[in-house]
């Protein structure tokens, strides 16, 4: 069982249709989500109506969690990439599950410092060369049961902001040193220790 699982006990979740919005940046956050099944895209808007992605939400993540705890306004927006099925978590029920599982806030903790790494990492690597901006992307994302990331090169591009076409020449040149194995919609990171290398190269 997951531990964020300890958060479900005896609530049903809502369910979230291909293309629905969850939430919207620069709203109020009076909860946060935790992500039963299915996949949300995390997402930035600019004032100009550009988007960039920031992640992309598999089963098990919880969502919204940093506005949530620090009171101030959404600054992202979280769209439903397919079907899923999503518990919202308020204070009181968040106060609760900590009485009865003080166990969680360890892991709480520990999460809420990965999301303001990432967010770190997002602001710093904007101005990387782009083999840099798609190794770090692709050491930042959890891999599935078969050790595989799931992403089209359109994803990664909107989350490093880069065009598609750059992001298969950069994955093509990755591939090509033995460092990932590209598949459909998948990339197979093969050799991390070199990849970290090449992504965090001064």
């Amino acid at each position: 069982m997951a531990v964020w699982d300890l958060l479900a006990e005896g609530r049903s979740p809502r369910k979230y249709r291909t293309g629905q919005l969850i939430y919207l940046q620069g709203a109020r956050p009076d909860c946060f989500y935790y992500l039963i099944s299915g996949s949300v895209r995390s997402f930035i808007s600019s004032s100009a109506g550009e988007e960039r992605v920031l992640t992309i939400h598999r089963a098990g993540d919880l969502m919204g969690e940093a506005s949530f705890f620090d009171g101030c306004p959404r600054v992202t927006s979280a769209m439903a990439l397919e079907d899923c099925r999503i518990l919202t978590i308020d204070r009181a029920q968040l106060d609760a599950a900590f009485q009865r599982h003080p166990e969680l806030a360890l892991p709480m903790l520990q999460y809420l410092a990965r999301t303001v790494r990432m967010l770190s990492d997002h602001v710093e690597s904007s101005s990387l060369p782009a083999q840099q901006r798609v190794a770090r992307w692709l050491l930042g994302q959890p891999v599935q049961e078969s050790s595989a990331i799931r992403a089209t090169h359109e994803d990664i591009g909107q989350a490093v902001g880069l065009s598609r076409v750059t992001v298969s020449r950069v994955l093509g040149e990755l591939a090509a040193q033995g460092l990932v194995e590209l598949g459909y919609r998948s990339i197979t990171i093969l050799e991390r220790a070199r990849l970290e290398n090449l992504a965090f190269e001064a």
